[in-house]
């Protein structure tokens, strides 16, 4: 009877030791801090940007916004906030939506066909816009007057993908969809990289961007947007080295003389890709161009070389121009 006491006894203290052990190992979760839960830093206003020198201070999730710009609308439509947008502009510059998004984005009221007007955004009852730096500043929209409508706005600037992807992780903590807004980032990022690794070693093309002809051509410069999204798509910019302005003129001889091997044409309301095509091949000094001769012409929408949604489809479909037998 001893024994068996004495083994009952013995039982009782491991049990009791162990139950210790496993309560010191894996301690009861004690509730989040409220500071590092993601529901509570997503609705935790208001929240201060650093919107390329401009302090934006958001108050509370804008319900009603203004995507003024096809790339701006396009990409809050790509982010899930279609149904947030009540108005767009400069649909004018825009051959349409990615198909993707095109049945969400084509029942999104037009504010203004071109560009936006002071008079339709104060009347709107926007309290938010994501604007295109294009509509603002000069004889644009004045942000500090539109604040005193109660209209509180970002602006679309990115000169790098770095600032666009800055961009995006902002539009996703105003509303409210960082994880939304970082899985779209690395996507992108993605993608991105497999062109890169495709054309790996292959030579550069020499490229000349084309937006209009008048009087010379009108190009990018090695500062544009446009000019990057070509270099990350294995292209080298002839007028890569011009850096004062964004957009530029410049002579047919200049561009004879650089003997570009590819020309990427933009495609927007007028005149006509086909037109601008045909204008080149009429040029006396253009038509003598072996990519002229040979139409090694690339034609990529104007939506698409602006910072916004469409980063790594610009690069696929500019690389896939300048290294076809790469892409079949």
């Amino acid at each position: 009877m001893k024994k068996v006491s004495l083994f009952l006894a013995i039982i009782l203290t491991l049990s009791l030791a162990l139950t210790s052990c496993a309560e010191t190992e894996t301690p009861p979760a004690s509730p989040p801090d409220a500071a590092e839960s993601p529901a509570e830093t997503e609705s935790s206003y208001p929240l201060t940007f650093d919107n390329y020198g401009r302090a934006v201070t958001v108050t509370a999730k804008p319900e009603r916004v203004l995507a003024l710009g096809p790339n701006t609308a396009e990409l809050l439509v790509a982010l899930g906030l279609g149904d947030r947008i009540i108005g767009t502009s400069l649909r004018n510059h825009s051959r349409g939506p990615l198909p993707e998004y095109a049945a969400e984005y084509e029942n999104i009221p037009e504010l203004n066909h071109s560009n936006a007007t002071r008079e339709a955004v104060i009347s709107s009852g926007a309290d938010f816009i994501y604007g295109l730096d294009w509509e603002f500043g000069g004889s644009g929209l004045d942000t500090d007057e539109l604040a005193t409508y109660g209209i509180t706005t970002y602006i679309n600037s990115a000169t790098t993908v770095e600032l666009q992807y800055r961009e995006i992780r902002d539009i996703g903590k105003i509303f409210g969809i960082e994880d939304r807004a970082e899985a779209f980032i690395a996507d992108q990022q993605a993608r991105i990289a497999a062109v890169k690794e495709k054309i790996a070693g292959s030579t550069a093309p020499d490229v000349l961007i084309c937006d209009s002809i008048d009087a010379g051509i009108f190009t990018a410069s090695g500062i544009n947007f446009a000019s990057l999204l070509l270099e990350l798509a294995g292209g080298n910019n002839v007028f890569g080295d011009l850096n004062e302005k964004a957009w530029v003129t410049v002579s047919y001889e200049e561009v004879l003389a650089r003997e570009p091997e590819v020309i990427v044409i933009f495609d927007y309301d007028s005149p006509s890709v086909e037109e601008k095509i045909a204008q080149i091949k009429a040029n006396d000094i253009l038509s003598q161009l072996d990519a002229v001769k040979n139409e090694r012409f690339v034609i990529l929408e104007l939506e698409s070389v602006l910072p916004g949604d469409r980063l790594a489809y610009s690069v696929e479909k500019l690389s896939a121009g300048f290294y076809p037998d790469l892409f079949k």
